[in-house]
């Protein structure tokens, strides 16, 4: 049985678990994975993905902006000072994707054949739930396009309403879904 909590002060046991039947090192064997990323001196380097096939792969990726019921009924009526907030910011999440090996420095840049961003307003939040699906025939996936865009298309948002609310906040940016290449994940959870 591994019992790690005792490294940990005790508000962190309810996030542990207990494992039976594996030993320590077994779990550590399991657990063990590689940053791609570093080179054998620990150094960061772009990976060679030369030797991979080129595949149809495809990311989806979701976050979330909560605000204020007032700035939310505003965006929703059109009443910014700046213009159409959520043209604006689908554009930018467009943009974003587009970019995001100029933004991500180990990124490699990528024909990208599909990128759809959506935004949703969700009333109970208030607020909007931002969706980005990208597409590609490469050696690598999308998911940092994905990614991005999500985080760019929130933050237009929050650039496009600051005038009305400082408060507002980005949450949630997550990977949904990756189908191509090596291996796919989807996450377990639908947030």
């Amino acid at each position: 049985m591994v019992r790690s909590h005792a490294l940990y002060p005790l508000s962190y046991k309810p996030l542990l678990f207990n494992l039976t039947n594996i030993t320590q090192s077994q779990f550590i064997m399991q657990e063990k994975k590689e940053l791609t990323h570093l080179n054998s001196q620990g150094l960061a380097n772009m990976v060679d993905v030369s030797a991979k096939a080129v595949t149809l792969r495809e990311a989806k990726a979701r976050g979330y902006i909560k605000m204020s019921q007032d700035t939310f009924a505003a965006i929703q009526a059109g009443n910014l000072p700046k213009g159409d907030v959520l043209s604006t910011a689908r554009l930018a999440g467009i943009m974003a994707a587009k970019q995001t090996s100029q933004l991500i420095p180990l990124c490699h840049p990528l024909p990208l054949h599909k990128i759809e961003v959506n935004i949703t307003p969700v009333a109970n939040l208030p607020g909007y739930q931002i969706e980005a699906t990208v597409v590609t025939k490469a050696e690598t996936g999308v998911e940092m396009e994905a990614l991005a865009s999500v985080s760019i298309c929130a933050l237009t948002l929050y650039d496009m309403a600051k005038a009305l609310e400082h408060g507002m906040e980005i949450q949630s940016i997550h990977l949904v879904s990756k189908t191509g290449g090596k291996s796919d994940y989807h996450r377990l959870q639908n947030t």
